[in-house]
Formats: structure tokens, sequence, C-alpha cells
């Protein structure tokens, strides 16, 4: 004889101690369905090549060891490098590089270039990477326009109409300028270790201590740092403001019926 089930059964008592269940943020891939982005890939690997090209003319005009020394050639040479990285992401749908490298990688070109055009374009004594005294003609001149102004433009047109928005952080930003400060570094290490007199032995005039003095030349590159900094943050913020240019290709994948995934694990 089976004992009958009571209607009313009580509930049972809440655990003591159990946690709240957490809030878990939706990966991305279970939204956004990965996508080859051909055209970016085409981009930037024009881009470069063109940097690719800039940097070989120098060192083909001047000493190798000189040519790339200059902070321009360094942030042209990571510019193709994560150019290439990014292409190959864009062409396979791969997930994007981080925001901290590319961010990095704009700010190094932009400092390049503003540092030319503010700085070293319109000085008395031409400014020359390969050793020339007579301002820069020919192959020359298009290598020092491609690295001053053609690489910095392409690459905000990058940020700007080929990534989205928000991945900059200001954390980073002065993280960012870790480079800038070491090869500062590296530039008073190269002048103490060449001979007086050398030639371009400080390579850029405002860090030349045989002209300035240490302490003309320390307030001169503590100067740049802060124009520096309030360009990284300049750049983190337009970041946060600007238009998602990628977001009418995400209206028209919902369009075509493309559903949420549920979440994998």
């Amino acid at each position: 004889m089976t004992t009958p089930i009571p209607r009313d059964i009580p509930d049972l008592p809440a655990i003591p101690g159990m946690p709240a269940l957490l809030p878990s943020r939706v990966p991305a891939t279970a939204v956004v369905a990965p996508v080859r982005r051909p055209l970016a890939a085409v981009y930037r690997l024009l881009v470069a090549l063109a940097a690719a090209a800039a940097v070989t003319i120098d060192l083909l005009l001047g000493s190798p060891a000189r040519v790339l020394s200059y902070f321009s050639i360094q942030s042209a040479i990571l510019l193709a490098l994560v150019s290439v990285l990014s292409a190959k992401r864009a062409w396979s749908a791969r997930r994007p590089l981080p925001a901290a490298l590319t961010g990095a990688t704009l700010l190094y070109v932009l400092l390049a270039g503003s540092v030319y055009h503010l700085l070293l374009a319109d000085a008395t004594t031409p400014f020359s990477m390969t050793g020339e005294a007579a301002p820069p003609t020919g192959w020359q001149s298009l290598a020092n326009h491609a690295l001053h102004t053609g690489l910095p433009i392409a690459a905000v047109v990058d940020w700007l109409f080929l990534t989205a928005p928000g991945g900059f952080r200001l954390r980073r930003a002065a993280n960012w300028l870790l480079y800038p400060l070491a090869y500062l570094a590296f530039s008073f290490t190269r002048g103490e270790l060449l001979l007086p007199g050398t030639p371009a032995r400080y390579l850029y005039a405002f860090l030349d201590v045989d002209l300035h003095g240490y302490k003309s030349v320390l307030a001169n590159a503590l100067l740049l740092g802060l124009s520096f900094y309030a360009l990284a943050i300049l750049l983190v913020a337009l970041d946060h403001a600007r238009p998602n240019p990628l977001r009418h290709r995400a209206h028209h994948r919902a369009k075509t019926g493309f559903r949420l995934q549920p979440p994998v694990g």
C-alpha cells in the first residue's frame, strides 16, 4: 500500500548564503556574425606598401644605421607591420587587433608628422634623414612627404572610416608615451656614444645637447611630452565621440534574418 502524495507541498526554505547570479555580458560573436572586409584589407595593404616604400627609399639614399634611428622611420615601420596584420584579420573575418596597439600606432605616426611640420619643415637648416645638406629633392622629397604627410593622413582615414569607435581607453594614454620616452633616452645615449663633431650626432635639432645643453633639451622634451599626452587624450575623446562607420553593415545583417545566437558554454 502506497502513501498518498499530499496536495499542498510546502515551499523549501531558501539556502542561506547563496550568492546572487551575476549579470553576464553576451560576447560579440553571439550577436554579430564575422564578416570578411576585403576593401579594408586592400586599403591597409596599400598603406603598408607605401610605408615600406618610403622607408626603403631613405635606406637606399642614406646610411641604414642613421636612417633607422629616426622616430619617423620607426613609426612608419610599426605602421606597416600593424597594417599588414590588420589587413590579414579583415580579409579572414577575424577579430581586429587590440585598440591599445592600433591607437599607439596612430599616435606615433601623428607625432612624427606634427613634429616635422611644426618644428622641422620650416627650419633654417634643411631637415634631412639621409645626410643631405641641401633641401630634399626627387626621391628623397617624395619619401619625406610620404612619411610625414601621407602616412599620418592614411592612418587617420583608417581609424575614422574602417574601425569601430570606443576602443581607446584613457588609462592607455599614459602607456602610449612610454615609447617616446624610451626614444628620448635612446637619443641621449646615442649622442654620448658618438664622438663630438660626428654628423647628426643628435638627430633632431631640439634634442641637440651640443647646441642647447641638457637643461634646455630636457625642458623641450617636457613640453613635447605634455603636448603628446594632450594629443593622446584628444584621440581617446574623439574615438568615443565619433560615429560608427560600421553600423550600417550591422543593420544590413540584421535585415537578412540573423538572430541572436544562444551563448555557448
